[in-house]
């Protein structure tokens, strides 16, 4: 492993990231093997995660309601360093743009830069034309706001005020103008489901929204909502990956106690 870092290194990739590579590299063929077992059996039994669940719910009391849902893909972006968080906004956006689609309703979905714009734009028609409801479709209800934090939670601070919204629902990338965006939603009685990854936001989620998704639940959106095969067997291979790394802890700590 040493020596796969090392050729990483002259390669001039960082040591750190060099190091990383040569841990996660056996892990690789496991993933494949893993994906191939999905594809041919078929999804083993995940655990429940009532965030997910509520999406469900919520899209349904929307449409029986006339009402629209919210949704924010965080204040990240696609080609920075909250990509995956973005990415994850994706997902959900992917899974209520589906239903929203087949069920006439009709979201609120709000970007904070403006790299997610045409990815939620695409999503949502992509969405429509597989409904075979393409002039359905309506660009402007992804709407970019601002790339300023605190001027973007006052966009959806008023969007949650005025608009006839039945639940918001806010996964990605956020600050501290989480919180500022969910009490509005607390006050406002509507249901919400919340999800981030940062250790210092994930406090405000947890106590502010209906439905909370902690650090890496995020990260299993397209395995839940999607069923995609790649990311059931991504969830498989790190379940693999921890269980691996609890062991090498426990038997260092032995060997160290013994020797």
């Amino acid at each position: 492993m040493e020596t796969i870092a090392s050729i990483l290194g002259n390669l001039g990739i960082s040591e750190q990231h060099a190091l990383m590579f040569a841990l996660l590299l056996p892990f690789f063929p496991l993933l494949l093997i893993l994906n191939r077992m999905v594809r041919e059996r078929g999804s083993p039994p995940l655990r429940p995660i009532p965030g997910y669940d509520a999406l469900d719910e919520y899209v349904g009391q929307a449409t029986e309601s006339g009402r629209s849902l919210h949704i924010s893909m965080g204040t990240g972006g696609v080609g920075t360093g909250e990509t995956a968080e973005s990415l994850a906004g994706v997902y959900v956006l992917e899974r209520i743009a589906a239903q929203a689609a087949a069920s006439g309703l009709r979201p609120i979905v709000t970007v904070s830069d403006p790299s997610l714009l045409p990815v939620a734009q695409d999503v949502l028609r992509n969405a429509y034309a597989v409904h075979g409801y393409q002039e359905e479709y309506d660009p402007t209800c992804v709407r970019f706001i601002s790339s300023d934090k605190v001027a973007y939670s006052a966009g959806v601070t008023d969007i949650l005020d005025h608009s006839d919204v039945a639940a918001n629902i806010m996964v990605g990338s956020f600050g501290d103008e989480f919180l500022l965006m969910s009490e509005v939603g607390a006050r406002r009685e509507l249901g919400q489901v919340g999800g981030a990854t940062s250790p210092q936001i994930l406090p405000f989620v947890y106590a502010s929204v209906d439905h909370s998704l902690i650090g890496e639940e995020i990260f299993a959106a397209g395995a839940y909502l999607l069923k995609k095969t790649s990311h059931i067997a991504s969830l498989a291979t790190q379940d693999w990956l921890r269980t691996a790394i609890i062991v090498a802890i426990v038997i260092g700590i032995l060997l160290t106690s013994l020797a």
